[in-house]
């Protein structure tokens, strides 16, 4: 009970926090992040506390999160809207697609100024080889393997209907990150793949631009969506907003994109000198650079690992070796206790992460422990209850003749043999855990998904390497220290047989 009441302080703290703060958000993508950097900076330097949650993993999650309140403003795209977010609405005119958004609350900004559409992209030498320049000489190769985001292959105005209106025939679709697969198209892993039409990396790679000749995609203008009582909160982050309405053209995204996915610049960094009317120096940074720049970054992210990771398995031990314990002396609720956690782990866990932000309304840290906990359920009440099953019957029988109570028998004898089965639960989900956190990264929780994400996303391998590194020592070093604290509480008879 006292965890949980922690837990509700510290959610009303976060709401608290909310409201005295500008809560950007930004898609997965440099495109996104970069804008939603650009708006941090316009913000701060109007007098505003910001506070930008970058990487929030896919549309709907994004319009889930400033619907409910968890972020206050984040770009997006008018054929994202009309195409995938109120496809049931029959929107055509900015008109009704401001309706459709005042219906839930929301507003959209005049456009940022770009028209940022989808298209699809070959190698030069793929499209030399088949004959192809438009999306229907896509029918000429059925074979070609086509690497797309999943949600371009979920999307009412993505993969399918595009097949459709095309008849196309190609069926080798495989899922991959946006960013990502620009590497398995260079690599020749795919053939293929969904562009966004300022991405940097199609002119660097002397991509090839298959034309849309019936007008397939609509028109992508960069917008704002925020929430609408924002202009009576903050008057100032609206001055921020319409700063950024009608200032940036395809030729200018495009050349902002270069800066972090050629040259390697953050953000942050590319937004700051855009309002400083300053280029950051040229060329690309050099390795030692971004060695220097993300060991810089780890005291950070392991202080934020560490709290995601160590809240929530507090939380689950203090209850799941309780439910494990019950389990074991109950057989009323034994399958349903495991059963109820077994249950809890096969949800998939960015969905769950998604449903935690629409639920609490906020992004985070929160969500992310609680879905940690959730996770970390299962090894420790499964080994829990194995512990305390398999001690020999003539154990307990022994207690009972020397007249031990219930209580005392649980406490001193039952609990003490079964404390190597319920550790090597406890240290099963500190690894699921330090693992899993990462995850976090995609609702803004901070940790070592911040540098893994930025690396997938900028395809960065020290990035990538300056998470991965660290959460596999802290795991290691966790599994060591519960190792230590084992042995320290087992009792002398059980202590010899644990390494």
């Amino acid at each position: 009970m006292r965890c949980l009441a922690l837990l509700l302080v510290l959610l009303c703290s976060c709401v608290s926090r909310g409201q005295e703060t500008l809560k950007i958000g930004s898609k997965s993508f440099t495109e996104s992040v970069l804008l939603g950097e650009l708006l941090a900076e316009k913000a701060r330097r109007e007098g505003l506390t910001v506070e930008h949650k970058d990487s929030l993993r896919g549309t709907r999650l994004v319009f889930e999160a400033v619907k409910s309140g968890a972020i206050d403003v984040y770009p997006e795209y008018t054929g994202t809207l009309i195409g995938e977010l109120f496809a049931d609405r029959d929107v055509a005119t900015d008109a009704e697609l401001r309706q459709a958004l005042a219906d839930v609350g929301l507003a959209m900004s005049d456009p940022i100024g770009f028209n940022n559409t989808y298209a699809i992209g070959v190698l030069p030498e793929t499209a030399e080889r088949f004959g192809l320049a438009a999306i229907a000489d896509l029918r000429k190769a059925p074979n070609l393997r086509m690497g797309f985001t999943n949600e371009f292959i979920e999307r009412d105005d993505g993969w399918r209907p595009l097949k459709e209106a095309y008849d196309l025939p190609q069926t080798d679709i495989r899922g991959i990150d946006h960013d990502l697969g620009y590497q398995a198209l260079g690599s020749g892993a795919i053939d293929a793949k969904e562009l966004y039409t300022t991405d940097a990396k199609i002119q660097s790679m002397g991509l090839t631009v298959l034309r849309d000749t019936i007008d397939h995609f609509p028109r992508y203008d960069a917008v704002w969506i925020y929430r609408a009582d924002l202009p009576e909160r903050s008057p100032a982050a609206m001055r921020a907003i319409e700063a950024l309405t009608n200032v940036l053209d395809e030729a200018a995204m495009s050349a902002l994109n270069a800066r972090v996915d050629i040259d390697g610049r953050t953000e942050a960094e590319v937004a700051r000198a855009y309002f400083d009317n300053a280029k950051t120096p040229d060329g690309a940074l050099t390795t030692g650079d971004r060695l220097r720049r993300a060991a810089a970054d780890i005291p950070r992210t392991t202080a934020e690992h560490a709290v995601l990771v160590g809240a929530s398995m507090m939380l689950a031990i203090t209850i799941a070796v309780p439910l494990g314990v019950l389990a074991a002396h109950s057989r009323r609720f034994e399958q349903v206790v495991l059963n109820v956690s077994g249950i809890l782990q096969t949800i998939p866990s960015l969905a769950l992460l998604a449903l935690l932000v629409s639920l609490l309304a906020i992004t985070g840290q929160i969500p992310t422990i609680i879905a940690l906990f959730v996770y970390s359920l299962l090894p420790i009440v499964r080994t829990t209850h194995a512990g305390l099953t398999q001690i020999p019957q003539s154990v307990r029988d022994s207690a009972r003749s020397l007249g031990l109570p219930r209580g005392s028998m649980l406490l001193f004898v039952e609990l003490p043999l079964a404390l190597p089965s319920i550790f090597a639960g406890i240290k099963t989900a500190v690894v699921i855990n330090v693992g899993t956190a990462t995850l976090g990264g995609f609702i803004a929780a901070g940790g070592y998904g911040d540098p893994i994400l930025a690396g997938i996303r900028r395809v960065d391998t020290v990035l990538i390497l300056a998470g991965l590194i660290p959460a596999a020592l802290m795991a290691i070093v966790l599994t060591l220290l519960l190792d230590g604290v084992e042995r320290m509480l087992s009792p002398a008879g059980v202590r010899g047989g644990i390494r």
